[in-house]
């Protein structure tokens, strides 16, 4: 045993560097905001950003679609007919079913 600690070099055995090893080691691995930890929150955070991002531009584009429903009437008509499948009254509607991926004609 005294031949292994002999053949260790003098800095490693330092006290300065044995404490920077043994805070290195709780900061990384055993901290509750270790390095895992922090590389998770980045990666969610980033995640979030992106939804943030999408739902902001569904937003916008939910309010220019009311800005025109609120002054349009031709815009009212034609979103009743695509929602609602609404129809004038001396019209015929027909509705097509698309096909499934599942079905065999």
């Amino acid at each position: 045993m005294q031949q292994v600690l002999n053949t260790i070099p003098a800095w490693i055995k330092s006290k300065y560097v044995i404490s920077l090893a043994a805070f290195l080691v709780v900061i990384v691995f055993l901290d509750k905001n270790d390095l895992f930890t922090q590389l998770d929150r980045k990666r969610e955070l980033r995640e979030l950003q992106r939804t943030k991002t999408h739902y902001s531009t569904q937003i916008e584009a939910e309010k220019k679609e009311l800005e025109q429903l609120k002054n349009n009437p031709a815009t009212i008509e034609k979103y009743a007919r695509e929602k609602y499948l609404m129809k004038r009254e001396n019209e015929d509607l027909f509705l097509i079913a698309p096909k499934s991926a599942g079905s065999s004609r």
